[in-house]
């Protein structure tokens, strides 16, 4: 099926001290990227996007995820989230198109056994710039030691008439997580305003 791929990047990180203090153990984050063609590019304003997400997204996230989960099974991901970059002469809004549908999210919260939505950034940049997606825990939102950022870049994309689709997961939260969930801090608000 042609998705107008150019290459797909891997990266892995791993992190066995933060803070000068080693972690309990090494949390691993993947980030699967695909530099596609903008299906838009050149085209003027297009103002019907769905006949090329249709086409595009949902082929485009079963490969990135077959691809993360070669590198991190399932059952050892807590975090995860999505990211889009388009080339400077798309708008963001092609950005978008390509995550913020079902047919690209779905497939990869299925795979990981995911309930919440997909923590995401889009944007617009130069080739090589710094790319930061963001992540959060895979099923408890308020879990804000899962709220993480994978940066990576990608020397030559996007091309200007490009996008950078991406994909990333975490076997853990931050390593020294120290700050309350979002629930605790509710429920402290709570107890505060009923004294």
């Amino acid at each position: 099926m042609a998705l107008g791929i150019r290459k797909i990047c891997t990266f892995l990180e791993e992190t066995h001290v933060e803070g000068g203090k080693a972690t309990p153990r090494p949390v691993r984050i993947v980030v699967v990227a695909a530099i596609i063609e903008n299906p838009w590019a050149g085209k003027g304003f297009v103002e019907n996007l769905r006949p090329q997400i249709v086409r595009i997204a949902g082929p485009l996230s079963e490969e990135m995820t077959r691809r993360l989960l070669a590198q991190m099974p399932a059952e050892q991901i807590e975090a995860c989230g999505k990211a889009a970059a388009v080339g400077i002469n798309g708008e963001i809004e092609h950005a978008s198109a390509m995550i913020h549908t079902l047919r690209f999210g779905n497939p990869f919260r299925n795979a990981i056994g995911g309930t919440n939505y997909l923590e995401f950034a889009n944007t617009r940049n130069a080739p090589g710039a710094l790319l930061s997606l963001p992540m959060m825990h895979k099923s408890e939102t308020g879990k804000r030691s899962h709220f993480l950022t994978a940066n990576f870049q990608i020397a030559d994309a996007p091309h200007p008439d490009e996008i950078v689709v991406s994909i990333a997961a975490a076997d853990g939260g931050r390593p020294h997580a120290r700050i309350a969930d979002r629930f605790q801090d509710m429920a402290e608000m709570e107890d505060a305003a009923a004294t």
